[in-house]
């Protein structure tokens, strides 16, 4: 069996009125158990392809799906033999799901609501929902109700979004889970813990599991006097929280609210946050890269040995993929969905706006393999940046620089796309074309980094003798 992501990935969240540009985005980091364990590719799923008959390769799990599913894009794994593990894709309905990011509970609420052995998991979320959805709210009854049937083996976080709603949604125990529209004017940030906080059962901006209120009350799980704090009733509150989880909610929440007194290691970081500005893609990118950078908890930066590796970064190297999924509400259904997707340890990486509705990806995404090849740019990201933590002060300069002309590049290629996409008699064939070209883009300029980095680097190797004569 395959190592599950336990530990992993980091989530962010916005709501349409905290962009900058009114679109709704969900995106997280693909993290692994180990560096290179988990090579990923980038696909769309069309109608044909999807299962009829689903039957899960980490438990006995297996389901009839719908006839009717819709074509999405998806971020598998490479490996064959291990299960599908979907984790991110926009639907030709313009709905988002990013699944999943692993979270805490605690032994309370596995006594009264134990895992299920053979229930659902990561492995499993996207491929039974998106096909299947036409919101985020609708995303989250059909997995909530999967949930209550059949059971989960493991705690898990899952986001949705459309073009005006964005919701976040937590598992519970083995059967129960528990769901927030974010608002509006939100962002959220969540670590592998539980996330969300405040939780009003009487709500229209919440969704739960039948009786989630009595199995609260029954077996006793509420430590507060008043109300209900989801996190407080059923996550962790350990000390790995304070090192490995709370530190990356506290870091993101400073970069977006400088404003705001707050210690790294506090367990009551606020799930719902209001941003001091409009956030756009390129910040929701740069905090998923980031790494505590101008704080003594960077491991690049000038603390001492003993907090530079105190709290577990954002950007690491078990960093798989990065997506950042995002609803346009500006331009016709058609070009809405934009699939923003890199490869590897997102420090050293570049980001690039996908189209999703094609009917096929570029190569150099689509056919990663699980083993090394440096054509396919999951492996060329990992050279980048293998090369790149062996002195980062040296090589970091190429890296914004190639980071900056290629986002630029295929943000000013998105935007002639996008006047010429609806002149087009094969929108999807146009869109498809344009995918190529960014991707074949992007990897060129990798390549090149690589190339600049080499000729930098072997200036500085060890072997080397100078000889005057």
């Amino acid at each position: 069996m395959k190592q599950r992501k336990e530990g992993s990935c980091t989530t962010i969240l916005v709501g349409k009125k905290a962009s900058i540009d009114g679109s709704t985005m969900i995106a997280r980091n693909e993290d692994s158990g180990s560096a290179s364990s988990n090579p990923q590719r980038f696909i769309v799923m069309n109608p044909q392809d999807q299962p009829r008959h689903y039957k899960s390769v980490q438990s006995t799990f297996e389901i009839d799906l719908p006839e009717n599913p819709m074509r999405y894009t998806s971020t598998p794994d490479a490996a064959e033999g291990f299960g599908i593990w979907g984790e991110s894709g926009i639907n030709s309905a313009n709905v988002a799901m990013t699944a999943t990011e692993t979270i805490t509970t605690n032994t309370r609420v596995l006594g009264a609501d134990p895992f299920v052995d053979n229930g659902i998991g990561e492995e499993d979320m996207l491929t039974l929902v998106l096909p299947y959805v036409h919101s985020a709210k609708e995303g989250v009854q059909r997995l909530g109700s999967i949930l209550e049937q059949y059971g989960t083996y493991e705690s898990n976080g899952i986001a949705f979004s459309d073009a005006d709603d964005v919701w976040y949604m937590e598992t519970i125990g083995g059967h129960h889970w528990a769901a927030v529209r974010i608002p509006d004017d939100a962002y959220v940030v969540a670590p592998n813990r539980f996330n969300i906080d405040h939780f009003d059962f009487d709500s229209a901006d919440t969704l739960c599991s039948e009786g989630l209120r009595e199995f609260i009350e029954v077996h006793h799980l509420n430590p507060d006097f008043e109300g209900y704090n989801l996190r407080h009733i059923f996550g962790s509150a350990s000390i790995k929280d304070t090192r490995y989880n709370n530190p990356r909610a506290w870091y993101v929440q400073q970069f977006f609210n400088p404003e705001i007194e707050q210690q790294p290691m506090e367990q009551n970081l606020p799930f719902i946050c209001h941003a001091n500005r409009k956030i756009s893609v390129e910040d929701v990118k740069w905090a998923l890269s980031s790494h505590f950078q101008n704080t003594e908890f960077d491991p690049y930066g000038e603390g001492s040995e003993d907090t530079k590796f105190m709290f577990r970064t954002i950007g690491i190297n078990r960093n798989q993929e990065c997506h950042i999924l995002q609803i346009r509400p500006d331009v016709s259904p058609e070009i809405a969905g934009v699939h923003w997707l890199a490869f590897g340890p997102n420090t050293f990486n570049a980001i690039v706006p996908f189209y999703a509705n094609v009917l096929d990806t570029p190569a150099c995404y689509r056919d990663t393999k699980s083993t090394f090849d440096i054509t396919k740019i999951h492996w060329l990201s990992h050279t980048i940046a293998l090369l790149g933590d062996t002195n980062f002060d040296l090589y970091s300069d190429l890296h914004r620089a190639y980071e900056q002309k290629t986002v630029a590049s295929c943000r000013n290629m998105q935007l002639l796309a996008d006047r010429e996409a609806t002149k087009q008699t094969d929108i999807q064939a146009y869109l498809g074309q344009v995918n190529e070209e960014m991707a074949t883009l992007c990897f060129n300029n990798t390549n090149q980094l690589l190339g600049n980095m080499m000729a930098t680097g072997t200036k500085h190797m060890s072997l080397n003798f100078s000889l005057n004569d």
